[in-house]
């Protein structure tokens, strides 16, 4: 009799306990506790209390094909110890771990390739019947929360420069890799040109000085570190000491006080800074009814919703004080800039709950105001305008059609710059390719000007082809397989391993067709290819680890400790060896084998990618290069064409991976298994002819994980009030805060 044939029979329920990481690390070992798992997949699902023990009728088949390798003895392979289930959790209850075994069973890990018996109707059925069982799971799961967190520097940067309208940012960001001389980016017109003028930030120079970036005196805090497999966006990666608060004070009064920070620079200068001319200096009274005219809607869109009149009254009291003693208008409403930079509702990100102020019988308006400023800080990595203030404090933002209307007008608007400047260049990694330093003896041609690298063009291109995705609402798919590209001359020359025109400054780079698969799409250009590879070879490993993370959204485990890398110097009795020979002994490792069976097909279809990008046949050594293999145990290719038919196969894994991506810059959290639907849905729809970018977009601000409340509970602020301290002869108001999420900040001098 069969296992299957044993399972149908017993038609008793099933409960199973484990987690996440142990189930993954005995289907990636290959174990036989895969008999286990279908059998659970072919039962009928019953649902049961936590403490029920586990059924006695299934300990003879556990017995038969589980236990010997997995609980008897001292015998435990794959750390899973099948004897200590008698007594858990229910398996339908654990949704992390419904999720974990759709995912072995849709990438083909279970059962293993070499079990035989098992159809592809079988796999379905019990991926459907996953699917079914965890609707049901999480029906009444919360999404998780996101934690109360402060803005970071990009953010922080932009919503000064949009709260005063400024000409340029208030300190450099060489985060933001591309400077543009040519006024393309206009999403609105649903077309990019066939040529346009660029510049690498990090890696070329500045040679614009009418424009030069950051105001004199403000300096920039520290940049932000990264989540692992994350963003800048992350709420575990924007916390807020005592110190940094403390610079945060600093940096406020140190934008207001800058020589820069005048009318020439300052779109609002007339409007918000400057007194009329019919104002006397002596009528205080009429100063400060304009001050508290034109600080409410300022305050309105630096706090994210309306200002109460608490704080409102707080700030103009203050400025009453400053004119009463004789201050300029002008200065008195710097200072009150300054104490808005400073205050924790400007800096932190929060949903606010419920209004303290509202009218009776008014709809709380609380979650539409969070949805604001998800939206803005989502695509425009900045405060939200009045538009979508105003449709908040309706009560009409979070409507399905008017927040579609809305994404629409926010992806058309030129700010969806900052999206670019901060989303593709996380995802894609691209910070990696500032360090790739190729042997200048082996790679001479990817030097010029001496310290100038090809890199600083490489860098721009899967960046100008993001755009043209975005703005033109092409398919998301064309991101794995385009048929054009973006090309200076000095790139094109250093694919086909010359050096070529040498432009240092500003370059000029246009849109070319591509006809040869080999190239097109951000996995096969020079860029991922370079800063994936050592200044001598290709690294197959990390290249295989970076599609993982990227393309499919699935980061691998971490290598053990002790396990060696690969030489850079090729030893006497390797030399006729090819880069996949030589990683033989990495993949006998048993703790090794599992992730290499996943990562190693990845990396190593890329192999005719020198450590330039440069296309290659042969190994030095005059080998050839082998560029074939099994994708999830069941695709074959032969070469990089191949590869990437594979890749639009799979397009399902890739649009939801990177629809993973999207949300959680989106939430600045990371997703978890009732994030899972979600992106079921889309990757669904998307398949369904919405594939486009933008459609993509709108997708996830529509989701419920995007439109529902990520924080609840208090404001943040549950004390508050101005104090004066001197600093550089001027006068501050600064905020004495404690926050009752997140810790408490003493903000006091």
């Amino acid at each position: 009799m069969t296992a299957s044939d044993s399972i149908g029979q017993t038609g008793t329920r099933i409960i199973a306990a484990s987690g996440k990481g142990r189930l993954l690390a005995f289907a990636r070992a290959g174990m036989p506790l895969v008999h286990f798992v279908l059998m659970l997949m072919l039962m009928p699902w019953k649902p049961v209390g936590a403490d029920d023990q586990f059924p006695a009728e299934i300990w003879p088949i556990l017995q038969a094909h589980c236990i010997a390798c997995h609980g008897e003895g001292e015998k435990v392979e794959g750390q899973i110890n099948l004897s200590a289930l008698e007594k858990n959790k229910g398996l339908q209850e654990d949704a992390d771990f419904l999720l974990a075994i759709r995912k072995v069973l849709e990438d083909y890990q279970m059962p293993p390739v070499e079990e035989s018996g098992w159809s592809d109707q079988m796999r379905t059925s019990m991926i459907t019947h996953l699917n079914m069982q965890m609707v049901e799971v999480l029906r009444s799961r919360p999404f998780a929360p996101t934690p109360i967190r402060r803005m970071n520097r990009r953010q922080y940067n932009n919503a000064v420069v949009d709260l005063l309208e400024l000409e340029r940012d208030i300190f450099p960001l060489n985060e933001k890799v591309m400077r543009r001389y040519s006024d393309y980016f206009q999403p609105g017109s649903g077309k990019m040109p066939a040529e346009v003028r660029v510049q690498n930030r990090p890696l070329g120079k500045d040679v614009d000085g009418a424009r030069a970036e950051g105001f004199m005196g403000v300096a920039a805090f520290p940049q932000d570190l990264r989540a692992e497999h994350g963003y800048d966006t992350q709420a575990d990666h924007l916390t807020l000491s005592p110190l940094l608060m403390e610079s945060f004070l600093q940096l406020s009064e140190s934008i207001v006080t800058s020589k820069d920070l005048k009318p020439a620079e300052c779109g609002c200068w007339n409007d918000f800074f400057m007194a009329p001319q019919t104002l006397e200096k002596e009528d205080v009274e009429a100063q400060v009814d304009l001050v508290r005219e034109r600080l409410k809607p300022f305050l309105r869109q630096a706090f994210r919703r309306p200002p109460d009149s608490e704080t409102l009254n707080r700030f103009v009291v203050f400025a009453e004080s400053q004119l009463q003693a004789g201050v300029e208008f002008t200065d008195a409403m710097k200072t009150l800039v300054g104490a808005t930079f400073a205050s924790p509702e400007f800096i932190y990100l929060y949903d606010p709950g419920e209004s303290e102020e509202k009218q009776a019988g008014a709809p709380d308006v609380g979650d539409d105001l969070a949805l604001a400023s998800r939206l803005s800080f989502f695509l425009w990595g900045s405060v939200p305008d009045d538009a979508l203030l105003d449709l908040a404090v309706c009560g009409r933002l979070s409507e399905p059609e008017t927040l579609r209307v809305q994404v629409d007008r926010m992806l058309n608007d030129p700010k969806m710059v900052r999206f670019c400047d901060s989303f593709p260049g996380q995802w894609l990694q691209l910070d990696r390719l500032i360090s790739s330093i190729p042997d200048k003896q082996k790679f001479g041609y990817f030097y010029f000007h001496q310290a100038y690298r090809a890199s600083m063009h490489m860098m721009l291109e899967p960046l100008l082809l993001f755009e043209t995705i975005l703005i033109e609402n092409r398919s998301v798919l064309e991101l794995l397989d385009a048929d054009f590209t973006w090309q200076s001359d000095m790139l094109r020359a250093a694919y086909e391993g010359r050096v070529g025109k040498q432009e240092d400054k500003i370059l000029t780079f246009k849109r070319v067709p591509v006809s040869d698969r080999r190239w097109g799409g951000v996995v096969t250009n020079a860029a991922v290819m370079t800063m994936t590879s050592t200044p001598h070879r290709t690294q197959p490993i990390t290249r295989g680890a970076w599609l993982n993370s990227v393309i499919f959204n699935d980061p691998p485990e971490p290598p053990p400790a002790d396990v060696s890398p690969l030489g850079e110097k090729i030893q006497q009795e390797q030399e006729n060896l090819t880069l996949r020979e030589r990683f033989e002994e990495h993949r006998t490792r048993a703790d090794c084998a599992a992730c290499h069976r996943d990562i190693d097909p990845l990396g190593f279809a890329l192999e005719n990618y020198g450590p330039t990008g440069l296309w290659r046949e042969q190994y030095e050594n005059g080998r050839e290069v082998d560029a074939s293999g099994t994708l999830f145990n069941r695709h074959a290719f032969s070469d990089i064409r191949d590869f990437k038919d594979v890749l639009l196969r799979e397009k399902r894994r890739f649009v939801r991976g990177f629809s993973g991506h999207l949300l959680s810059f989106a939430l600045g959290r990371p997703l978890d298994a009732v994030d899972s639907q979600t992106l079921d849905e889309i990757a669904d729809r998307a398949l369904e002819g919405n594939d486009g970018l933008r459609d993509i977009l709108k997708m996830v601000t529509l989701s419920d994980p995007f439109r529902k409340l990520t924080f609840r509970g208090n404001s943040g602020v549950s004390k508050s009030s101005l104090s004066q301290t001197k600093s550089k002869g001027v006068t501050v108001p600064r905020l004495e805060v404690s926050v009752t999420e997140g810790g408490v900040i003493d903000a006091k001098d």
